[in-house]
């Protein structure tokens, strides 16, 4: 994955960007279809070089990812108490993948806790449904900002 530079902004480095996807926060993936682009935002993981994002029946963003895989994906930090804004924005290509149960178990783990017993039934559920896939997203390249300000109050 290539980080770009862009000027005025400091270039990130690969552990500032790996230490933002160890945070559970919220994905924006953009993908194409017939009727214009589409933005749903996802719950992810980071592992391997890539982004992983659950999929399911009800989900259609998997089904734009098979007819075409390029996509990109935008990940925000944004803490309102200390003005700190970091934007990650990535392009890349996608694909549909098998399900894994364990990393359900992992991606669902870092929003809900580790304790199984006291997560919503509906994630709960995930783990099992052999339904689901997985959205695996390769990252060709990464643009890193912080955007972070100084509040006036």
């Amino acid at each position: 994955m290539r980080i770009v530079e862009v000027p005025h902004y400091s270039k990130p480095t690969a552990p500032e960007l790996d230490e933002l996807l160890t945070r559970p926060l919220f994905a924006h993936l953009a993908t194409a279809s017939e009727d214009g682009a589409r933005e749903s935002p996802v719950w992810f993981l980071w592992e391997n070089g890539a982004l992983w994002i659950i999929g399911n029946a009800a989900d259609t963003f998997w089904k734009r990812i098979k007819a075409d895989p390029r996509c990109s994906i935008g990940i925000v930090d944004f803490d309102v108490s200390t003005a700190k804004v970091l934007h990650a924005g990535f392009r890349g290509t996608a694909t549909v993948e098998a399900w894994e149960p364990e990393r359900a178990r992992s991606l669902l783990s870092r929003y809900l806790g580790t304790d199984e017993s006291a997560w919503d039934p509906r994630f709960a559920a995930t783990v099992h449904d052999l339904t689901n896939c997985w959205i695996r997203f390769v990252p060709e390249s990464v643009v890193m900002r912080d955007q972070s300000y100084t509040t006036i109050f």
